[in-house]
């Protein structure tokens, strides 16, 4: 049975796994709808994350919010974590020790939460989730099936900022979010009105199985 991600939470306070907890200022959990059907996976804190205690809440974040309207979404429908649950001094790249001991937190978010769709944002989430050593740049842009996940690399709002050429690679992904999206809520639809079907069929038949052992029951009386 999953955990409940307040449970989780609790768990991680005052972590001392790794030795980013003596650099950190707050660990930064995640933070959003603990049941959407999307959920975001980032790298790590920034400064303002660091100082916040919430994931994407510095320029990045900002964009992201922005992108987000391209897929039909707003912040309080997704959920959103990262990989490391804290700021690596000078946001360098997280180190393997450092995802091993932090990642089991993220499984369990993951559990929790129950997405049908996962977002990875860059290369580390998206190399964590799809088990592969591929970068961002060949991945994105495709939809790939993980157990039942169906995952969307797109790259890190950070790296559009920097790089402005990226930007309009990034809304054409957030766009095919936003079809991937739609196209799962039609399957979700049709699934249940199928259902529905079916358990009026079963009621009809029921009913008529009744009814002819009814008119059996009243012919025998009637010999009688």
């Amino acid at each position: 049975m999953a955990k409940l991600l307040t449970d989780i939470q609790t768990e991680l306070e005052g972590c001392r796994r790794c030795a980013l907890s003596e650099t950190r200022t707050n660990l930064v959990f995640g933070v959003g709808n603990p049941h959407a059907e999307v959920m975001f996976i980032g790298e790590a804190p920034g400064k303002q994350e660091d100082l916040g205690a919430e994931p994407f809440i510095g320029a990045a974040g900002k964009y992201l919010n922005s992108l987000l309207e391209l897929a039909g979404l707003k912040r309080e429908d997704i959920y959103i974590a990262n990989v490391l649950k804290c700021r690596p001094p000078e946001n360098r790249d997280p180190r393997p020790e450092e995802i091993e001991v932090c990642t089991p937190f993220l499984r369990e978010q993951v559990q929790a939460i129950n997405p049908e769709i996962l977002v990875t944002l860059g290369n580390f989430a998206t190399r964590f989730i799809l088990k592969t050593d591929k970068g961002i740049s060949v991945l994105r842009g495709q939809i790939h099936i993980t157990g039942r996940f169906s995952v969307l690399p797109i790259f890190h709002p950070a790296a559009a900022i920097y790089d402005r050429s990226k930007e309009a690679i990034m809304e054409d992904d957030f766009r095919l979010l936003g079809r991937l999206i739609s196209k799962r809520r039609e399957e979700r639809a049709q699934r249940v009105e199928h259902a529905q079907r079916a358990e009026h069929a079963q009621r009809a038949e029921h009913a008529q199985r009744a009814e002819c052992t009814q008119q059996v029951e009243n012919a025998e009386r009637g010999l009688q």
